[in-house]
């Protein structure tokens, strides 16, 4: 995704599709070259993920008391899901700035403590932050498409809302779909602010591209229209399966420990 994103790659890094970047990525660069940066996306998302589901299950029946008594809020559901996204990008942010910048093609960093000196180094703390407005202009949205999606799509598939591991799978896998393709062009933004790719830098007279609106402007100069929707495949088939472990997940050890409540309660 973060190869396919790129809006000026070298000759060798170009890729009609997400199988022929997979398949050259791993011939001339190695089997293990896609997995680059998967330690620090690692470290990151255990917090990340504990700080978003907990803020959303709590704001999600709170509000949905507020709003639709006893029922369910497609409005409390999405203004959760907001909200839980301001505490899970603040503490991914730094860790996806450093995942893309060792996906980069040729990137000059073998481990994560390199990139991490050398980004702070040069650039400061405020370099793992730079498009964290932009993350959140874009996780807002994509999360409130998310939210809506799933919730809207168990009440068709598991109205009782009962723990039913294939519609939580499915449910998951839809609505990450659907919230990544609509939130492409911010996450094109996103990846240009991450990466400071050279090549695209030469059209930028500024030296750094800071801030969503410079960075619009950016990709529209270099590639167009059709910039914006760069790596739409590669996020859609990134996201179907990553949302879809992450709310059969989320599901089961609700479903668990939820049961264990009951069982200690009907015990006393």
């Amino acid at each position: 995704q973060t190869r396919m994103q790129s809006l000026r790659p070298e000759p060798a890094a170009r890729y009609r599709n997400v199988l022929e970047a997979l398949w050259r990525i791993v011939r001339t660069e190695g089997v293990w070259r896609p997995m680059r940066g998967m330690n620090i996306t690692a470290t990151g998302a255990g917090p990340a993920h504990a700080l978003y589901f907990a803020c959303y299950e709590k704001l999600k029946k709170t509000l949905s008391d507020v709003i639709h008594a006893g029922g369910n809020s497609h409005v409390a559901n999405g203004a959760a899901g907001c909200v839980a996204t301001l505490l899970h990008d603040a503490a991914m942010n730094p860790a996806e700035v450093v995942k893309q910048r060792m996906q980069m093609y040729n990137s000059p960093y073998q481990r994560v403590t390199d990139c991490v000196r050398a980004v702070w180094r040069n650039e400061g703390a405020g370099a793992f932050y730079r498009s964290y407005t932009t993350q959140l202009t874009m996780n807002i949205p994509f999360q409130a498409i998310h939210f809506m999606t799933y919730e809207f799509l168990q009440e068709q598939l598991n109205p009782h809302r009962q723990y039913n591991p294939g519609s939580h799978v499915v449910s998951g896998a839809c609505a990450g779909a659907v919230a990544a393709a609509a939130t492409t062009p911010l996450d094109v933004c996103k990846t240009l602010l991450n990466t400071q790719e050279s090549l695209a830098l030469s059209s930028n007279i500024s030296g750094h591209i800071t801030g969503m609106a410079n960075a619009f402007r950016t990709v529209y100069q270099v590639g167009g229209v059709t910039a914006y929707f760069r790596g739409v495949q590669a996020r859609v088939i990134y996201q179907m399966p990553s949302t879809a472990i992450a709310w059969s997940v989320y599901e089961f050890f609700k479903y668990i420990l939820t049961k264990r409540q009951e069982e200690r309660r009907a015990g006393k």
